[in-house]
């Protein structure tokens, strides 16, 4: 149904338009007399209202986050955790939202410095591709709603997730395939006291594959082979990789318990397993974000 105010708005116009001229020619006749060229004065240009600029969230190297962009995301957020049925305080996520809109604004503007451009035709194709994915214009203009975007600040938002996701690509294709790694055998204890005698077997000669066995029959202790920067406990990595092929290791105190282990042999470039590569090549991004944190000028809002 078309909206009143839009039906008659053209015959508005011109009513108003000439009431403003007749009452103009009044004006003129009327003052015409009085008027001399030096009580004339010079005609002013109005001056354009300045525009509001949109609250921000955060100020990242001078490129802001804004306040809908944020609000919008932890809306995102809070909706996706709910339907995982995880209850996260409002507090906690706001700021692990933040944090992640601040790296994609970090990643971007490192893809920018590496000299990769977005154009208008990479996110015009992306919104074709989206469009297609959500069932046509209308489910993805109603999703855009729904989610506080117009269709600018999208443009904006996938430009930005686009250029993200080129730095962090070659982020991780910078890892290796090969590290240098140990690959080790362990037995675990839960108490030190049983650590100290199976140390003084160990001391003594006794094989240590048959006591690795004896502790753990399923998988005789075998930690498999793995790089630097890998396991959760540095203390153990630390101390497998002071080892040589052959020897054990003293009593190694850790969260799980008390580990001795054995290096059965080393390599300086051996293959990582996917799940090793997978370990390093988020560590280098977390490494290169925090280097770029701590280059750069960060504001969050009060």
């Amino acid at each position: 149904m078309t909206d009143p105010t839009q039906r008659h708005f053209p015959a508005f116009l011109s009513f108003f338009a000439a009431l403003t001229l007749a009452i103009s020619g009044l004006i003129l006749s009327a003052c015409a007399e009085s008027f001399t060229p030096t009580s004339i004065l010079p005609t002013q240009t109005p001056v354009p209202p300045t525009p509001t600029p949109e609250p921000l969230a955060a100020l990242v190297n001078g490129e802001g986050i804004t306040f809908a962009e944020f609000e919008a995301e932890l809306a995102r957020f809070q909706a996706a955790q709910a339907a995982l049925g995880n209850t996260i305080p409002l507090e906690e996520a706001a700021q692990r939202v933040i944090n992640d809109m601040i790296d994609q604004v970090l990643l971007a503007q490192g893809a920018r410095g590496a000299g990769f451009i977005v154009d208008d035709a990479t996110v015009q194709a992306r919104m074709e591709s989206l469009t297609a994915q959500v069932g046509g214009p209308d489910a993805l203009a109603a999703w855009m709603s729904e989610h506080g975007y117009t269709e600018e600040t999208f443009r904006q938002a996938l430009s930005r997730q686009i250029a993200a996701a080129w730095m962090r690509d070659q982020i991780i294709a910078a890892v290796p395939l090969y590290a240098e790694q140990v690959h080790v055998q362990q037995i675990l204890f839960y108490n030190e006291d049983t650590a100290q005698q199976v140390l003084i077997q160990l001391e003594a000669g006794t094989d240590f594959g048959t006591l690795a066995s004896k502790y753990d029959p399923l998988t005789h202790g075998d930690l498999g082979w793995f790089p630097r920067g890998y396991l959760p406990e540095p203390q153990i990595e630390e101390a497998a990789f002071a080892l040589q092929p052959g020897q054990f290791s003293d009593i190694i105190e850790s969260q799980v318990g008390y580990h001795i282990l054995l290096v059965i042999e080393c390599d300086p470039q051996h293959p990582l397993s996917p799940d090793a590569l997978l370990t390093l090549q988020s560590q280098a991004l977390a490494d290169w974000l925090h280097q770029k944190r701590e280059q750069s000028t960060i504001i969050l809002a009060p």
